[in-house]
């Protein structure tokens, strides 16, 4: 009778030992990381560094794939369908946890649904423009823009991104009546402007600064404190005529908000010790970026105040959802 007690006691035990062991044993197959834009952007860049530096500390591949459409919802509904076992994450921006403030019928609350798992890097925006248009400066730019608004639209790579909201922001505090269209993605978004379909746009300094040494572009700015070393020749925003004007795009890997707190935390780790070696440090540098490093309890807190702040500047101007 005492062993079939002991027998009965094991059992639950037993069949805990290959879930235990399944956990234990994660990762062990490659994983992948979907980026809800398409190739060649900051976004898509920064994805790829997370997914180095994921794959070289836990010891596994870790393929990217580029899933563009629906305003970044796609690819981050890809994941959110995927099973929470850490073998599906999302690589993706600032742009991500605004979902629901730029979508009409966002399919999904970027907050509740996702949990963040760090953040990567932030850098600043610069405004660049047309090169074939005569003014030379934002005053030159603001005065052509009030005098014709209709020859005159910002181009943004997503409804949401930093550069959409430091468009509603120019045009806030120059009182401009700029329109605003969305695209799907930086790179269609820059060569529109490039071509001269579009006059304007803000976005990082990654994707933005070879086409302006290439002549493409046309730098009017970068919205940072003080002149980069990359373009020290591009003056900052306030020096242009913009004083205080600051915007960054920040960047960072998801997960469904289901995943297994351990593995939440070993993916946590690996990407934030991945961004802080110090030959990372340096090659962000060079592309205007600096590392992000905080806990994931901070990093959560960090995203309901942008999400607060953003939302407020999309409602004084007035944004509808599309």
């Amino acid at each position: 009778m005492m062993n079939r007690r002991l027998a009965l006691a094991a059992a639950p035990a037993l069949l805990a030992a290959p879930a235990l062991r399944a956990q234990g044993a994660w990762p062990s197959r490659p994983i992948r990381m979907v980026v809800p834009y398409t190739p060649g952007a900051a976004t898509d860049a920064m994805a790829r560094l997370a997914a180095q530096k994921i794959g070289e500390r836990l010891g596994v591949p870790v393929v990217v794939e580029n899933r563009a459409g629906g305003n970044g919802a796609i690819g981050s509904l890809a994941v959110l369908q995927a099973p929470p076992d850490g073998y599906t994450i999302l690589g993706s921006a600032s742009v991500h946890p605004m979902a629901r403030q730029v979508m009409k019928a966002a399919p999904y609350d970027p907050v509740a649904d996702f949990v963040p798992l760090a953040r990567t890097a932030r850098g600043p925006l610069v405004l660049v423009m047309d090169p074939r248009l005569p003014p030379r400066g934002i005053p030159e730019v603001v005065e052509a823009a009030r005098r014709d608004p209709g020859r005159w639209s910002f181009a943004v790579s997503s409804l949401g991104a930093a550069g959409h909201l430091a468009a509603i922001e120019f045009n806030r505090v120059t009182g401009s009546r700029v329109e605003i269209v969305g695209y799907r993605g930086t790179a269609p978004a820059l060569s529109d402007v490039a071509a001269g379909n579009a006059q304007l746009m803000f976005d990082a300094a990654l994707a933005i600064l070879p086409m302006v040494r290439g002549g493409q572009l046309r730098g009017l700015g970068i919205a940072t404190p003080a002149r980069t070393e990359l373009a020290p020749d591009l003056p900052t925003l306030a020096e242009a005529g913009l004083p205080g004007f600051e915007f960054y795009s920040w960047y960072g890997v998801w997960g469904p908000r289901a995943l297994p707190p351990e593995i939440v935390a070993r993916l946590h780790e690996a990407v934030t010790e991945g961004m802080r070696e110090p030959a990372t440090v340096q090659r962000l540098a060079a592309l205007g970026f600096e590392p992000v490093v905080e806990t994931q309890p901070a990093l959560e807190a960090f995203i309901r105040d942008d999400v607060a702040r953003n939302a407020g500047l999309l409602r004084l101007a007035g944004f509808q959802p599309e």
